[in-house]
């Protein structure tokens, strides 16, 4: 006997409130890192930034960092200068232009980063090892586009406060 036909306007809602609840879990794992290394949550934030960037085989410089975490060029710098004292960043000039500094995160951390995250990432590996390709790159497509969506609102001029 066939399915019936669920009704799309639930299943979008679904499928939103499910990766409104990523988001909240992907939060909470930054939470508790930052709190398992004796962190604020936002130095935590930009170290798995950092982290990230070097597991995709790229870098951060301070004022990427700052986009992608949403502070100030002078709350990042302070946020750095905290990570550097803590052994958990170095700040390095690898560039023909001297001036452009490169963030990297030291061993030690990266040790730290491995043992506190390798059984999510296992359990997410294996999790999305269930779907196809063609599956997953249509996700990625609908991701992509949800992203579109939002970053057009955020370059709207913000509401006045009511």
């Amino acid at each position: 006997m066939d399915q019936p036909v669920s009704d799309p306007r639930a299943q979008q809602q679904r499928l939103l409130d499910g990766l409104r609840a990523y988001g909240a879990n992907y939060r909470e794992f930054s939470r508790r890192f930052a709190a398992w290394l004796g962190l604020h949550a936002t130095d935590a934030e930009a170290l798995i930034e950092i982290l990230t960037a070097e597991e995709r085989g790229t870098t951060l410089s301070p004022a990427r960092l700052s986009e992608r975490i949403a502070l100030s060029n002078s709350a990042t710098t302070a946020l750095l200068n905290r990570l550097e004292q803590a052994g958990h960043i170095v700040r390095t000039r690898e560039h023909d232009d001297r001036r452009v500094i490169t963030l990297r995160s030291s061993s030690h951390v990266q040790t730290l980063a491995d043992e506190f995250f390798s059984p999510l990432g296992k359990r997410v590996e294996a999790a999305i090892d269930k779907y196809s390709p063609d599956q997953l790159r249509q996700f990625e497509n609908f991701v992509t586009d949800l992203r579109a969506a939002m970053n057009a609102q955020l370059a709207q001029p913000a509401d006045p406060q009511p």
